[in-house]
C-alpha cells in the first residue's frame, strides 16, 4: 500500500520521498526555510524536535542549513528522564547530531533536570518552558504503537496530556520501553505551534498511520490528536 492511497483529512500535506535521504534532506530544507522566515519577520525563530533513532540523518542535514543560529531556539517535544550523558538522552542525541559548528550559537531549552522525583523534574521543566517562544516549526514522529512525543498509550496523565485546554506545558509520563521514565510536552504546547511536520518511514509506520486514520480514540492511539489539524507528512518506504 503507498500513502497515497489512504484518506488524509484535508489539511494534511504529504511529501511522498523515494528514500530516507531524500527525506532527511527536504524536511531540513523545509524547517530551515520556515526558520529563515520567522528570522526575518520578528526576529527570532523556535524549532521543537523528536529524539530517538530515527531523526538522526534529518538532525545531521539540518545542522549543515545556513541560517543565523544565534537566532533560533531549539527545544524538545520530549525527553527520557536521563542525564544528558546518558545514551538514551534526547539533548545528547541533540548534542551530537545538530549542535555542531555555527549552529551551536543556538539557544536551548531542555527538558531535562535533576530532582528527587520525576513528577518534580516535569514540574522544573514546565518552569523552563514557560520562557520559551512561540514555535515556528514542530517536529514529531510517531511510535507504532500511535504514540508521539512521549504521549503514550495507557500512560498515567495520559488524558491531561492530551487535553487541548491543559495549562501544563510539560508532564511526567511512562513509556512501555526502557527507560520508561519520560518527559513530554502536552498536546496544548505541541499543538500551538506554527506549522507541524510529522516524519514516517517504512511499511511498519504506515500500517501505524493507516490504523490511526481509521479510529477517533485519542487515548489509544495519541498521534490521531495530530491528524486532523493542519500537518505536514513527510513519507517515504
Amino acid at each position: 500500500m503507498a500513502i497515497s492511497e489512504l484518506q488524509l483529512p484535508a489539511p494534511v500535506q504529504v511529501h511522498d520521498l523515494p528514500t530516507g535521504k531524500a527525506l532527511a534532506a527536504t524536511l531540513a530544507r523545509d524547517v530551515a526555510e520556515r526558520l529563515r522566515t520567522a528570522i526575518a519577520s520578528k526576529g527570532q525563530a523556535c524549532v521543537v524536535l523528536s529524539g530517538g533513532r530515527s531523526p538522526v540523518p534529518f538532525l545531521e542535514q539540518l545542522a549543515s542549513e545556513a541560517l543565523d543560529w544565534s537566532k533560533v531556539t531549539v527545544s524538545l517535544a520530549d525527553e527520557r528522564w536521563v542525564p544528558v550523558e546518558h545514551p538514551d538522552s534526547n539533548a545528547g542525541l541533540l548534542a551530537r547530531h545538530l549542535f555542531k559548528g555555527d549552529v551551536a550559537r543556538a539557544r536551548f531549552v531542555g527538558l531535562y533536570h535533576q530532582a528527587e522525583s520525576l513528577d518534580a523534574a516535569a514540574d522544573k521543566a514546565d518552569q523552563a518552558l514557560a520562557e520559551l517562544a512561540p514555535i515556528d516549526v514542530l517536529v514529531l514522529g510517531m511510535g507504532d504503537d500511535g504514540h508521539t512525543a512521549s504521549l503514550f498509550p495507557h500512560s498515567p496523565n495520559l488524558a491531561q496530556g492530551l487535553d487541548l485546554t491543559c495549562t501544563r506545558r510539560c508532564l511526567p509520563m511512562l513509556a512501555p520501553s526502557v527507560p520508561h521514565q519520560r518527559l513530554s510536552m502536552t498536546r496544548s504546547l505541541l499543538a500551538s505551534a506554527d506549522y507541524i511536520a510529522l516524519a514516517v518511514q517504512g511499511p511498519g509506520k504506515l500500517a501505524t498511520l493507516r490504523a490511526a486514520l481509521a479510529g477517533s480514540d485519542i487515548t489509544e492511539m495519541p498521534i490521531r490528536a495530530f491528524l486532523h489539524d493542519p500537518l505536514g507528512i513527510y513519507w517515504c518506504p
